[in-house]
């Protein structure tokens, strides 16, 4: 069953409407899901689809021929076309009376096999994209491949495509369709481990606890994510064991740019470099207090939940699971509160999540610009303080707090969030958004003021 990627398949199907000649790139790191959404649109339309592999030209030319011939002319003998060209101008030449889709996956190790790929496609749109029906898709999962080799500038496709999708990871909503029939609060978890990736995401098994498929997923030297963090960095970068040493310290609570090289033994201006790449793969994010446009206070997170609670968890204690022992690992980390110490700064970030979601419904007082965490120095009361985020635009800021808690939110809570405010003269209208795992004490519910929102799991999932 095919689920998410509604708005993607939409425009998708858009564009093939039109019935001009389209270029689509469709990129985005491994197991994200776009080979599922690529078959999707295909389905009842005429297709050529070709899964390039990492090896010759030859060898990649003999599979697009076999593709090519089985689809356009199946009682034709499937010989070899000659050579790349002569393929690419049959496909384009068929085109010109008939609407069909020619999609080249796993572009990057076409392309590495024959430097020429990309200058053979950019003269063929060249020559017959203003009277073809040809709807031509280019697919890769090498960020950095697809973004410099065929959308930026130095590249012969430059200014080609005429639209182009970059397909991220599930937020915690749209993971919910694949997770079944447990409750809210084991969604969040189980998204606190697996993230947003559809393929990882497809693993949990329903007929398990979450534990139990913590334990078999990742706590098992057999499982399915036992190792898919080193397997990840070998096929994206060309060193492996250094990204490792800097995913490693940042999980471990290296942050600033100069603990992660100093933890490392990284020169800084390369460590910088390595980090920026990290980033745009989606391991790594880059933080600031959100209320300063300009600041040096940047910070370093891992932001992807499956790498989040592998190095958290697993790495740590990876001789002891090699040695049979992930069930006893796997229980000390569900049977005490590290499990809900680890959810809870995974709840903070469904909670802003869920902001996006709704900011478009005009159901808050104000469309916010841009929401994110705070730290900083509270001079009066000479102590360090931290709102989980602060929605703002303007003169106007919503102030949130999210609890992931087994007791109910009380007054108290809303009363520091709300003398916390007060650090911020620049915003003249403020409200308060209060998210809990638990609910709330009857006396905080009785007492609400206009500007004052409460969320509860039943409300994030509604």
């Amino acid at each position: 069953m095919f689920i998410g990627r509604k708005p993607e398949l939409e425009n998708l199907n858009k564009y093939y409407n039109k019935n001009t000649f389209q270029f689509s790139v469709i990129y985005g790191r491994r197991r994200v899901g776009k080979t599922t959404l690529i078959n999707e649109f295909c389905r009842n339309k005429k297709a050529v689809y070709f899964v390039a592999v990492e090896s010759t030209m030859k060898e990649n030319l003999e599979i697009l021929s076999n593709q090519i011939m089985s689809i356009l002319e199946p009682n034709a003998p499937k010989n070899p076309f000659p050579s790349f060209r002569e393929a690419v101008e049959y496909i384009f030449e068929y085109a010109k009376k008939e609407r069909m889709i020619f999609v080249i996956d796993e572009y990057p190790y076409l392309a590495e096999s024959d430097k020429s790929v990309s200058s053979i496609l950019q003269a063929a749109i060249d020559k017959s994209k203003d009277d073809n029906k040809l709807f031509l898709i280019l697919c890769g999962s090498s960020m950095s491949f697809m973004e410099n080799q065929v959308l930026g500038y130095k590249s012969p496709l430059y200014g080609r495509r005429t639209n182009q999708f970059k397909i991220l990871p599930f937020n915690y909503f749209e993971c919910a369709d694949m997770l079944g029939n447990y409750s809210d609060k084991d969604k969040i978890i189980l998204y606190g481990m697996v993230g947003g990736v559809p393929e990882y995401v497809s693993r949990i098994d329903n007929s398990l606890t979450v534990k139990e498929n913590a334990e078999e997923l990742f706590f098992n030297p057999s499982g399915r994510l036992f190792e898919e963090p080193f397997n990840l960095l070998k096929q994206e970068l060309k060193i492996p064991q250094t990204y490792n040493g800097i995913i490693a310290a940042i999980a471990s609570g290296s942050s600033k740019l100069n603990e992660i090289a100093t933890k490392t033994g990284i020169e800084t201006s390369q460590c910088s470099n390595m980090l920026n790449t990290l980033i745009s793969l989606g391991l790594v994010k880059k933080e600031y207090p959100v209320t300063e446009e300009n600041t040096k206070r940047t910070l370093y997170l891992l932001d992807d939940n499956m790498f989040k609670f592998w190095y958290r968890f697993v790495l740590p204690d990876i001789s002891r699971i090699n040695a049979g022992l992930g069930h006893i690992v796997c229980g000390e980390i569900f049977d005490s509160r590290k499990i809900n110490h680890y959810t809870g700064y995974i709840f903070e970030q469904c909670c802003k999540q869920y902001m996006w979601r709704i900011a478009a419904n005009d159901v808050l007082p104000f469309s916010f610009q841009k929401i994110g965490r705070w730290w900083g120095s509270n001079k009066r009361e000479k102590r360090e303080e931290e709102i989980d985020f602060i929605a703002c635009s303007g003169d106007n800021a919503i102030f949130g707090e999210c609890k992931w808690t087994n007791e109910p939110v009380n007054q108290y809570i809303l009363d520091e969030l709300m003398k916390k405010s007060d650090l911020f003269m620049q915003f003249k209208y403020k409200y308060y958004m209060l998210f809990s795992k638990s609910g709330f004490e009857n006396h905080l519910t009785a007492n609400l003021k206009d500007n004052i929102r409460l969320i509860s799991l039943d409300d994030l999932y509604g």
